[in-house]
């Protein structure tokens, strides 16, 4: 396949629309769809396309570097020079730049030194008089030593799902079989809890008082569970399927 039918065939595969696409990348929909029949025009230019190209690839998640030298195979190989700033734009208005002063270091150095000593008087006294308050306002006792407790490392984990009163609750658990993206927003809080891909094999639990509402981009590539009930895949795969899941949920039939 060629560069633009491999980003299309990712995209769709992915459950993304161009709009969505120009959405995340900020390059605009003409130019995406252009792409993705092979024309390069509108990129501005091959370092620009090459940009544009990993841009893509990286969003609707393929690897870019072959698409990469697929392009510059076409067009010519990569640049051989880096591109300055001076090559692209040139300055309106002429900049003046004024003769640079030796520094006067003897002063610096003076000033510095006035600093530390003045700082060092400062936390001394400071220091002292904490020291004084303590000894008054703490009356003398037998210390006895107590064995220092050695500190139980930690592992960070996930934050654990929201909780809510029991039944008055939906939970929504889904298991990725492939990289599949998802959408998923709590509806009674207006909130979105989660968007983005899921990599094959994660998965991942979400919880609300009232509605949970979910757009699956590969419907075929997930298998959900609704408050303890196995629904399996949900649909096909590559199909975009939207979800409401409320407390009762699923119901019969």
């Amino acid at each position: 396949m060629s560069i633009g039918e491999t980003l299309a065939s990712a995209r769709e595969d992915s459950g993304l629309t161009i709009g969505y696409v120009s959405g995340r990348t900020r390059i605009r929909e003409a130019v995406i769809a252009a792409m993705e029949r092979d024309d390069f025009s509108l990129c501005g230019g091959d370092f620009y396309a090459r940009g544009h190209i990993r841009t893509l690839a990286r969003t609707v998640g393929i690897d870019p570097e072959p698409l990469i030298e697929e392009f510059d195979a076409e067009h010519g190989g990569p640049p051989q020079h880096v591109v300055k700033a001076s090559d692209v734009f040139d300055a309106e208005t002429p900049v003046s730049i004024r003769d640079r002063r030796k520094p006067n270091w003897s002063a610096a150095m003076a000033a510095a030194l006035v600093i530390v000593v003045g700082y060092g008087i400062f936390q001394f006294s400071r220091d002292e008089g904490r020291a004084t308050e303590g000894r008054a306002a703490i009356p003398a006792v037998a210390a006895s030593p107590t064995p220092s407790a050695t500190p139980t490392p930690t592992t960070p984990t996930e934050p654990p799902p929201r909780t809510f009163a029991q039944g008055k609750e939906v939970r929504l658990e889904v298991e990725a079989l492939e990289p599949t993206w998802m959408s998923v927003r709590d509806a009674g809080d207006d909130e979105e809890l989660f968007s983005g891909m899921l990599d094959e094999g994660k998965t991942r639990t979400w919880m609300a008082e009232k509605e949970l509402k979910i757009v699956v981009g590969n419907a075929g590539g997930v298998k959900l569970m609704v408050n303890g009930k196995d629904l399996g895949k949900p649909g096909r795969s590559g199909e975009v399927m939207n979800f409401t899941f409320g407390p009762g949920d699923p119901t019969a039939g």
